[in-house]
Formats: structure tokens, C-alpha cells, sequence
């Protein structure tokens, strides 16, 4: 037997049908044997040229075994054997294969690879990313380089019915359509898997450049109108794809937020209830059908995913979304990540959806340099942008024409080089280069004395400690440990017998500040942390009223 793959990697198995099963099927089922005994079960799906596929990323290296059958059949009435190349010595696979599919790590509060190396999320939002107006291979290839370079690793995209259209009045929109026409025939009358043959082009092609695909199955207002059976078809065909992939499955997006159109209050609060609750059948069934056991979430309309199903065990991480409103958003999303990290049962927590770069004609760059470093600092697993026009992508020769009007100007041609889209990776970037999954977050006495919602802090007592300070315009409880305008700094308290060296870190450019001009053409110079008898320390001014970040190293 020829080696197909080597381990780790998915490939299909082309099984033929016998004649009397030559029908549209959705219920076939491939079961691949390991030479260790271990058994798994995929469901399978068929191509668009009319072949059945099962899709397998084996554990281990040598002769495998596979059997198909009709779902609930102990009858095989197709089997094979394969053999899987092992890793060889120098190993060459993209790297997400070689560290391995997500899991949450043993803290439940964090990601790990199944290697056990820390996994720190930090997403982008292309919500339409499928569709055609990101065209493939250029486009695609071109913002997926982009966000390689940035410091991305996760891409939240939408992989059936989308946001902004209505189930309603406008379900089949031309904009639902990627390279193989729409997910879905009208009037749900079935899958269309030219929809799906393209995207797995490009959900490879995430993964092969080291960019992690949190697929969304559809935003969550479909599920009432196309039915709770249809919803579980779009699901079984996403698994039998796409599960074989280190991918993270989002159930839903906005999985409670009742679809437009709807004018009626009685009539929105049923279709809520019924979303909650068949989306939590949704997720159940996706746990049970998925053998790799990808990581669950769901994409929420408010506050958390925890709100959004009615049993909590279907979920692995928590995902947030917390408002559009700028500057006004920034206190609610830092309370509300605080309460959501702290509520039972704990996982990872992220803001999952938050004041893209450019919506509703604001939302700059500072405003992402605050929200990213502050989800950091309280204890967060990770982050996710998102910048207007490339979450609907939007293109320069085809507009996006959303339901609920323009949300801003920008096409993702220009959207990808909006300055905060580089500054988010720079946060990624100082955490890890420490031993960022062990950090706790910090609790200042003095901060807190004076109302601050947090201090925005975290690090390892007496190893490391991280300190965000905004930018001086925030006053009152969102300055962390900012003082006034014309003073210093809140004093930290420093823990007995720690060392450390001070330093600051530009979260627009990556620079290292170690001497700079003050106030008064002062030059400071920064180093070793001498605190009082009382165990305080009073950092020097910041180098300017932007925001900095205070880096104390033993």
C-alpha cells in the first residue's frame, strides 16, 4: 500500500455507492480503523461531481481500515485499506498540523494545541468571507497573507445563510452566493455542494497558512424558517467537510437576535425561545456527530454564549459581543468581560464581536488598542477584530447591499490596511513572549481605592507584570492606573522580595522605550524597580498622553 497522507492531514476516501443507494443521500457513514485498534465514525458527503466523500486526518502512522455503510446499518456494503505515511524527520506540514487541533487547556481558562502548546486566539471577522465578492484565489490569498503577517490565527467566517439579509424578505439574496452559487437551493429545497466544493478550497487554504477557521454555521434567525431537520442537514455536511481540519465550530451567529422583518413582540419573543432552544439541539447534535471533537461556541446577539443556549454544556468557549458605540462601549465591555470570566461553569472567554475599525464612522485604532489590550489584561484567552468592510466584504466592484443599510464607508480592499489590524498583533506579540497562560490578572489596592473598573494588569508575581495604560482621555473608571493629566502615575504594589526592570512598550509600533524625554525636557531613564519600605513604586510619567504599555521583567 502506497502512503496517502501523512498523519495529521486530512484527504478523502471516494466511496461508491452501490446502485441501490444511488440516490441523494445524506446518511452515509465511513468508519476508519487505526492500526492502534482506535475507530472512528464521519459522516459522509457527496461532491458537486456527484461523488460520496468521507474526509479523515489520521492519528497514526501505518495500515488503516475503512468500512461504509447507511446510517444506522451494521451491513458495510463498502470497505478499503490505506496505509498513512508517518511524520517524517523533518517535519514540513503546516505548522497548525504539527501542533495539532485546539482543546481547551486544563486551567479552563485558556486554549491549547494538542501538543499542549498555549494557543492565545486572535481572530478577524469575515463574516462573508465564502462569498464571491473576496475572490478566489487573489483576493483570498492576498488578505489571507495580510492577516498572516499581522499576527492573526483565527478567522470567524460564515459557512451557510448570512448576517444582514433577511429570512424573511430577502433569504436568497445574490449577495448569500460564493464561487459555487448559494449554500442552500431556494426554498431550502437542498444543499448545494458546488457551494461547498469551493469552500473547501479556501478553508484549506486558512488552515495551510496557519490560520485556525471558526466556522460559523449560519447567523442564527435561519433556524425557525428553514426548520430544526434542515439546520441539522447544514450541520452534518459541515462536519463531514470541514471536522477532519483543526477548526472551531460556532453554531450560530447572533444565535437568539430574531431575523428583521419581524414587527410583532409576541411574535419575536417565540422566535427567540425558539432559537434558544434549537440551537442548544443544534449544538448537542454537533458534539455527538463531530469524532475529532473540535471546540464548540456560539456567536451571541448579547452579552455572552453562556445566555444564548439553555443547557451550557454544549459549549467549550464563551464568546462575547459587547457593542458598536465606541467610546461608550469600552466600559461595558470591560464589565462585561470581567462578569462572563467569572461565571460558572468557567471556560475560555473572548470578545468575540466588538466595535469594528471604521463602523457607523468611528471606532479607530485607539479604540482596538484598548479593547484588545484590556481583554489581555483581565484574563481573556484571546480577541477578535473586525474592521468595516472586510466583515461583509464589501468590494471596490461590488458594494455590500445590507438589509439594515450602510453601516460605514470601506471596501476590504482598503479596510485590510487600516492601521488597527497591525496594532492588535503587537499585543499578541509581547504576551507571548513570556509564559502567557500562566498570568493572572493583577488587583492594584490603589486603582481599586479610586474606582477604577480594573487595573489593567496581569502577569506571574515575581516573574513578569503587564500594566495597559489608556490613553489620557479616558478619565475615571477606564484608566487603569493612570493618574491625572499633570501628576504620575497610580502607585503598583510591588510583591516582597521581587526584582524587577522597568520598560515601556509602544502598542502602535512594538518599540522598546527605555529613555525618553519627559515633561520639562526631563530624560528619564528607565530600570531598576525601588520601592518604598511600604512595598509601592511610582512609575515615572508615560512617555506621552497616548497609551503606553509598563513592562516589568525579573
Amino acid at each position: 500500500m502506497k502512503p496517502i497522507r501523512p498523519m495529521g492531514m486530512p484527504f478523502d476516501i471516494v466511496v461508491k455507492l452501490p446502485v441501490a443507494l444511488d440516490q441523494p443521500v445524506t446518511g452515509v457513514e465511513v468508519t476508519f480503523e487505526g492500526p492502534d485498534g482506535s475507530s472512528i465514525c464521519m459522516p459522509a458527503f457527496r461532491s458537486g461531481d456527484g461523488r460520496m466523500k468521507a474526509r479523515f486526518a489520521a492519528a497514526t502512522a501505518g495500515p488503516h481500515r475503512w468500512s461504509a455503510r447507511e446510517q444506522g446499518s451494521e451491513k458495510p456494503f463498502r470497505t478499503g485499506v490505506f496505509d498513512v505515511a508517518p511524520v517524517p524527520e523533518h517535519d514540513t506540514r503546516p505548522a497548525l498540523y504539527r501542533e495539532g487541533r485546539l482543546r481547551v487547556a486544563s486551567n479552563r481558562r485558556t486554549l491549547e494545541h494538542a501538543n499542549g502548546k498555549p494557543f492565545l486566539w486572535l481572530g478577524d471577522t469575515w463574516w462573508f468571507g465564502l462569498t464571491r465578492r473576496l475572490d478566489w484565489p487573489r483576493g483570498f490569498r492576498q488578505l489571507t497573507a495580510d492577516r498572516v503577517s499581522k499576527g492573526f490565527n483565527v478567522i470567524q467566517i460564515v459557512a451557510g445563510p448570512l448576517p444582514d439579509l433577511d429570512a424573511v424578505d430577502n433569504p436568497f439574496d445574490i449577495q448569500q452566493e460564493g464561487d459555487g452559487g448559494p449554500s442552500w437551493s431556494d426554498g431550502w429545497g437542498g444543499l448545494n455542494a458546488a457551494y461547498f466544493d469551493a469552500a473547501d478550497r479556501r478553508i484549506a487554504c486558512l488552515v495551510e497558512q496557519g490560520l485556525v477557521p471558526c466556522i460559523v454555521g449560519m447567523w442564527g434567525y435561519f433556524l425557525p424558517f428553514m426548520g430544526i431537520e434542515r439546520v441539522k442537514q447544514h450541520w452534518r455536511e459541515l462536519v463531514a467537510r470541514y471536522a477532519a481540519y483543526p477548526v472551531v465550530w460556532c453554531i450560530a451567529g447572533e444565535s437568539n437576535m430574531v431575523t428583521y422583518s419581524i414587527d410583532s413582540a409576541e411574535r419575536a419573543k417565540a422566535l427567540r425561545e425558539e432559537q434558544e432552544t434549537g440551537w442548544t439541539d443544534v449544538a448537542r447534535y454537533v458534539r455527538t456527530l463531530d469524532p475529532y471533537r473540535n471546540p464548540i461556541t456560539v456567536h451571541p446577539s448579547r452579552p455572552d454564549s453562556k445566555a444564548m443556549v439553555r443547557d451550557v454544556s454544549v459549549l467549550d468557549v464563551d464568546m462575547l459581543q459587547t457593542g458598536h458605540s465606541g467610546y461608550d462601549s469600552l466600559k461595558p465591555s470591560v464589565e462585561m468581560l470581567k462578569a462572563c470570566s467569572a461565571s460558572e461553569p468557567r471556560m475560555p472567554t473572548l470578545i468575540g464581536e466588538v466595535n469594528y475599525e471604521g463602523i457607523m464612522g468611528g471606532n479607530r485604532e485607539e479604540v482596538q488598542r484598548f479593547l484588545v489590550w484590556a481583554s489581555l489584561m483581565d484574563g481573556a484567552c484571546g480577541f477578535t477584530y473586525g474592521a468595516q468592510g472586510i466583515w461583509q466584504m464589501s468590494a471596490r466592484q461590488d458594494p455590500h447591499r445590507g438589509y439594515t443599510g450602510c453601516w460605514g464607508r470601506g471596501v476590504w480592499e482598503d479596510a485590510m490596511h487600516y492601521p488597527g489590524s497591525c496594532q492588535v498583533g503587537l499585543a499578541r506579540r509581547l504576551f507571548e513572549r513570556y509564559p502567557w497562560s500562566r498570568f493572572t490578572v493583577r488587583s492594584e489596592p490603589k486603582a481599586e481605592a479610586q474606582g477604577r473598573i480594573s487595573a489593567l494588569a496581569c502577569g506571574i508575581p515575581g516573574e513578569v507584570a503587564l500594566f495597559y495604560l489608556p490613553v489620557n482621555c479616558l478619565s475615571g473608571p477606564l484608566a487603569g492606573l493612570n493618574g491625572s493629566w499633570s501628576g504620575g502615575l497610580l502607585e503598583i504594589a510591588i510583591e516582597p522580595g521581587a526584582k524587577y526592570r522597568a520598560w515601556w512598550y509602544d502598542p502602535r509600533t512594538g518599540d522598546e522605550i527605555r529613555t525618553y524625554v519627559a515633561r520639562s525636557n526631563r530624560s528619564v531613564t528607565m530600570g531598576l524597580v525601588l520601592p518604598r519600605a511600604d512595598g509601592y513604586w511610582t512609575p515615572p510619567p508615560k512617555p506621552a498622553m497616548d497609551d503606553w504599555v509598563l513592562v516589568l521583567e525579573r
